[in-house]
């Protein structure tokens, strides 16, 4: 039986939250007892004086020593170098072309620590930005002042270059001792400041500011209600299409709708919406010339031959003589019952797998309801349940219009892309729907059985552990409109048959 804390310990996480926007769950108090405990000593305060301290909102010196016992440090040279090479081969030159002759590019490190990313965006810079006239500067920002004390040092270990590229070890860095020491040419291309990402600071995040923004594993600490408001003042300083690289274990999804989602050079990245051409909008990368409307073969399991959409397809002996049900059968007119009336029976039907008379009454659903992002979702995954893969594609893509970062949706995009024949575009959506929503079992399961069909063993055993494991805990709702008729068992049993064939052909 877990022992209560004292009422000031959660005062304590409440007033972190407040000034820092950093969250800490339950399991997190007895460690911010302790740190309660070591500052209260050190400033000889009561408890309560030290909390009324805080909540006074004059403590900056206390807010500073409270950064070097809270935020984590740990970072090293180039770490997820796949984003290095976006910002390298693709970012960088497309900013520049944005901009006027004359004007460097303007990167801000936020969350920078002891410099070491800061540092990595000056090496990658240093000889892209060829015009003398255009300067290369790094603004680098932290709250906590002891790791930027470190970065302003600029002396590093082997262990923060074990990702660093040999030929920018050898020309950055020269060994005194067991440190080695970065070139002057890059330190000076980079100026640390002290600052609370939390707070709504004006000068730092004037509107416009920055051309690219790094802020990565910092989001991830904070509250949602603090982090949304961190990636608005992200999106206002950043120039007309502007890019946000975050952490790998990060996103935007229910954070902001301002951003487009890119992906180059293996990595995922944001690009502010403002200033970007409406082709550029398109969240798939096939003309629309290419769709066509595919019947699904009928097949009871997956094959080397078959599809994924061919598997969902298994049960269409059963939806096929419901649907030739469904189509005699009389029901309501969508219009003698409320929209909310008729999304309930909706979901009823998908419950009975009576997919065609579901399709029947969305379609007939009031144009006012085209809007509604659940409808429209819906609406698309039962339009590839029915082989109507290119009417789903565009379903999805309206939806996509209203909500990018819909991971939803892009599932359902790579189930239309496979229906049509392209595995590339299917694996493409489905890379897509992973980032937004990692805990997603279904996209994974279909990457590797996409990979099975291409003969990636590896890719195959990947993806489908990782299925195993997301299906174990998988919202049951999201198991129903995702299945495709399997539930929770049959999945698993796919996976562990597929993983077993693998395994008997390694």
């Amino acid at each position: 039986m877990a022992v209560a804390l004292p009422p000031h310990v959660e005062r304590f996480r409440t007033l972190i939250t407040q000034r820092m926007g950093l969250s800490f769950e339950d399991a997190k108090l007895g460690w911010l007892d302790e740190v309660l405990c070591r500052r209260v000593e050190a400033t000889r305060c009561s408890s309560e004086s030290y909390l009324a301290r805080l909540e006074s909102g004059v403590s900056s010196d206390e807010i500073r020593a409270l950064a070097q016992e809270l935020t984590v440090a740990e970072t090293y040279f180039f770490r997820n170098i796949d984003q290095f090479h976006a910002l390298r081969e693709h970012v960088t030159l497309e900013r520049l072309c944005a901009q006027a002759r004359g004007r460097g590019l303007r990167v801000l490190s936020a969350g920078c620590a002891s410099g070491e990313e800061a540092y990595s965006i000056a090496m990658i810079l240093h000889d892209l930005l060829l015009d003398p006239l255009r300067e290369l500067k790094v603004r680098a920002v932290d709250v906590n002042p002891a790791v930027l004390e470190k970065a302003r040092l600029a002396r590093y270990t082997d262990w923060a270059l074990r990702e660093t590229p040999a030929i920018m070890r050898q020309r950055w860095f020269r060994p005194e001792g067991r440190e080695l020491v970065l070139a002057d040419a890059i330190r000076a291309a980079v100026v640390f400041e002290e600052r609370n990402l939390n707070g709504d600071d004006p000068e730092l995040w004037a509107s416009g500011a920055y051309d690219v923004v790094f802020c990565r594993n910092v989001l991830m600490y904070f509250t949602p209600q603090r982090a949304r408001a961190a990636v608005a003042r992200i999106a206002r300083s950043l120039a007309p299409g502007g890019i946000l690289f975050l952490g790998h274990a990060e996103t935007l999804r229910g954070l902001s709708q301002d951003f487009h989602l890119r992906h180059t050079q293996g990595s995922f990245y944001y690009q502010r919406k403002d200033g970007i051409d409406a082709a550029a909008v398109d969240p798939g990368e096939h003309e629309a010339g290419t769709r066509s409307k595919v019947s699904p073969t009928l097949e009871v399991a997956v094959d080397t031959a078959g599809s994924w959409v061919d598997a969902i397809a298994k049960t269409a002996e059963r939806v096929r003589a419901l649907a030739t049900q469904a189509s005699t059968a009389p029901h309501d007119a969508a219009t003698d019952t409320p929209v909310a009336s008729q999304l309930a029976r909706v979901r009823e039907l998908f419950r009975e797998e009576r997919y065609a008379q579901a399709l029947d009454l969305v379609q007939a659903l009031p144009p006012e309801s085209a809007h509604d992002p659940d409808l429209l979702l819906l609406h698309a995954v039962l339009l590839a349940h029915s082989g109507q893969f290119a009417d789903g594609e565009d379903t999805c893509r309206r939806l996509l219009a209203i909500d990018e970062l819909n991971a939803g949706a892009h599932y359902v995009l790579a189930l239309c892309r496979e229906g049509i024949g392209d595995r590339r575009g299917a694996a493409e959506h489905d890379q897509r729907a992973t980032y937004l929503d990692p805990a997603f079992a279904m996209p994974r399961l279909h990457l590797g059985l996409l990979a099975r069909r291409a003969g990636d063993q590896p890719a195959v055993r990947r993806e489908l552990v990782q299925a195993l494991e997301l299906l174990e805990r998988e919202d049951a709702s999201r198991l129903l409109l995702f299945g495709g008729g399997f539930n929770r068992d049959a999945l698993l049993a796919l996976c562990r048959a597929e993983l077993s064939v693998c395994a008997g052909a390694a």
